[in-house]
């Protein structure tokens, strides 16, 4: 189903009713990284999870449905989103350790940064590299996210998701079938929590490691810029900034939005930005490297809406 920007005002009639909050055309620009991009038709925030398990349920199976967490690993394209964004709450963020098995239970909005500051004030060593990714505890499920030498499947004992039925799922790390910055997991599956096993640790010595980690990652990347992060997954063998870097592409610009000089696996908004700029440019680079590399870049940025240049594997 297509859902046109006239049908906006009307469909809110035809979703399900609910204890949380439903918004209407709302601007996610204000919310991504980026900070570009159009607005979502619907925007959705669950009052807990029996309340998105409802809305689910109740929910039309053709009605497209993104889950966004803290939009720092998004690119929303220019024409919006056509169909319900779901964004996870406070109730999706609380924490809570248990003493003897020295597992952390962490809700799925919960920020990456948040928790390890949680597991370093609990004394628990094992989520530092947490600490080092720009996003929420739901995206790291998503993509296997990691960092200096760990990734979030090294940590993680159990996860709970949602279908888009609204059926309820307890996940193991085999179900999830991890691989490099992907899990197998339904892209319409929504995380609400997961299960965190670490160990006790020194807190002055889990403190260096998060000092060390926030030292390295300001000296390497643009993290004062209006960025997403790191945009392509690393080929077999290969840096991906290393591919860029090889073809020309440190400070490539396109519009708006440019290849960053201090990163070039980062692309960065400059400040006028469109999200076809910041694809076209991610593009670019993408038809470099494969024309000079035989190599094909896979995006690590999510994108959503309409295409506005070649999305395909084709470049």
């Amino acid at each position: 189903m297509t859902v046109h920007p006239q049908q906006v005002k009307t469909l809110a009639d035809r979703l399900p009713k609910v204890k949380g909050r439903i918004r209407q055309d709302v601007a996610l620009d204000k919310i991504t990284w980026f900070q570009v991009g159009g607005p979502a038709d619907i925007l959705f925030k669950p009052e807990d999870e029996a309340d998105l398990a409802a809305f689910l349920q109740g929910l039309a199976p053709d009605m497209p449905v993104f889950t966004l967490g803290v939009g720092s690993n998004l690119l929303v394209r220019d024409a919006g989103y056509r169909g319900v964004v779901i964004r996870l709450g406070r109730k999706f963020c609380l924490m809570e350790v248990d003493a003897e098995t020295h597992r952390l239970t962490v809700g799925a909005g919960a920020l990456d940064l948040n928790t390890a500051r949680f597991a370093a004030e609990a004394g628990l060593t094992g989520a530092e590299f947490l600490s080092g990714i720009p996003g929420s505890i739901g995206g790291a499920l998503r993509m296997n996210a990691g960092a200096y030498g760990s990734e979030i499947k090294d940590i993680l004992v159990s996860a709970v998701a949602y279908d888009r039925q609204g059926q309820r799922h307890e996940l193991t790390p085999e179900d999830m079938g991890f691989s490099y910055r992907h899990s197998d997991i339904p892209g319409d599956w929504i995380f609400t929590e997961a299960v965190l096993q670490l160990a006790p640790g020194d807190r002055q010595q889990i403190a260096a490691e998060m000092d060390a980690i926030a030292k390295a990652r300001g000296d390497s990347q643009p993290i004062k810029s209006r960025t997403g992060g790191s945009t392509f997954a690393n080929p077999d063998g290969k840096k991906a900034w290393e591919l860029i870097d090889a073809v020309g592409g440190r400070g490539l610009k396109i519009g708006g939005a440019q290849v960053s000089e201090k990163h070039c696996n980062f692309l960065i908004n400059t400040g006028d930005a469109t999200a076809a700029d910041i694809e076209a440019v991610g593009e670019e680079v993408r038809r470099r490297v494969f024309r000079d590399h035989d190599t094909l870049l896979r995006w690590e940025i999510v994108r959503i809406g309409d295409a506005t240049v070649n999305e395909g594997e084709d470049v």
